[in-house]
């Protein structure tokens, strides 16, 4: 009887039949799994002066370390429209390849190009060179810049810099152009300034230290907002935590400690609040003609505090606007 019944149930098996037409693959291309370009000897030949370069828009990746060769950059870029993942791995330069950078733009008036993601080290000249020839649109992101004999990051004009770190380098960390934002980078102990920008730029949420110049310094009509400068400018009288050389620049929220020059202002028409300044040499020096909140000497608590409160302030000032030495 139960063999009856099982055997009046439907069939469930799909159609034998298959259907018309050719046997076609449902998975992806290689293309379509990966829709970059590795970077190697095939794909990116490089040529009397450069380990590798690229010559066509397009996202590009590295799949190894890449070490330096005499007389040769990294990675040239001769093409607008490039971005390039390290991939986390490490770009090492040599002493015989000479004044050469790791990463460097070679050709007249690219734009819209990105350097990701990996260590840049031990070049002979810029860890990464992406401001020569007039580069406009340079992003460099998650990029460690270390030991390289010149500049760390040079990114032309509206550039973004982000989540870099420079260190070490023979001149300045982070070098940017006209109309560049730099954000949550370190630049640390480089022969030069810490992080040099140009006109119109901003800088937010940095640290800069031990720089043999100045931890940040810019022209005109920047913003420098939420920054920590310190130890900057080796006690010799040439550095500043921040060095503002031009105009119209809005300062504000920013702590500078143990360098020659805590804030240093020499232009006019600045905006300067909410700042501190502490250890240093001078904490603020500032030219007239300036708009600055009140500089006020926060005083100390003369006993240790175990309490839920309330406990006076010994800032010396309610002002909302100002700058405190403590």
């Amino acid at each position: 009887m139960l063999a009856i019944v099982l055997g009046a149930l439907p069939a469930l098996a799909g159609p034998l039949t298959p259907p018309a037409g050719p046997v076609t693959s449902t998975g992806k291309t290689l293309t379509e799994a990966e829709p970059r370009t590795a970077i190697n000897a095939v794909n990116t030949p490089g040529d009397a002066d450069s380990v590798f370069r690229i010559t066509q828009p397009g996202a590009y990746y590295l799949t190894g370390n890449i070490t330096g060769v005499a007389g040769k950059r990294g990675i040239e870029i001769a093409a607008s429209g490039v971005s390039i993942d390290l991939n986390g791995f490490d770009l090492v330069g040599t002493a015989a390849a000479g004044d050469l950078d790791g990463v460097a733009s070679v050709a007249v008036n690219l734009s819209s190009i990105e350097v990701r993601n990996g260590s840049i080290r031990n070049w002979g000249g810029d860890g990464i060179d992406l401001s020569t020839f007039g580069v406009i649109g340079v992003v460099v992101k998650d990029v460690r810049v270390i030991g390289n004999l010149h500049r760390g990051i040079a990114s032309g004009t509206g550039g973004v810099v982000t989540g870099c770190t420079a260190a070490d380098n023979g001149g300045d960390g982070i070098d940017a152009g006209p109309g560049s934002t730099v954000t949550d980078t370190i630049a640390y102990r480089n022969s030069g300034s810490g992080i040099v920008v140009n006109s119109g730029s901003t800088i937010t949420r940095c640290a800069s230290r031990f720089n043999s110049l100045n931890g940040i310094s810019v022209v005109n009509q920047c913003h420098v907002i939420g920054n920590v400068c310190s130890s900057n400018g080796n006690g010799a009288g040439d550095g500043a935590g921040i060095l503002v050389q031009g105009n119209d620049n809005h300062i504000e929220g920013n702590t500078c400690t143990r360098a020659d020059r805590g804030m240093d202002v020499n232009g006019t028409s600045n905006f300067i609040v909410r700042n501190t300044c502490s250890g240093n040499t001078v904490n603020w020096t500032i030219a007239i003609g300036n708009s600055i909140g009140p500089i006020v000497v926060a005083g100390t608590n003369v006993a240790a505090i175990n309490s839920n409160g309330p406990v006076a302030s010994t800032l010396g000032s309610t002002d909302p606007n100002a700058n405190f030495s403590f």
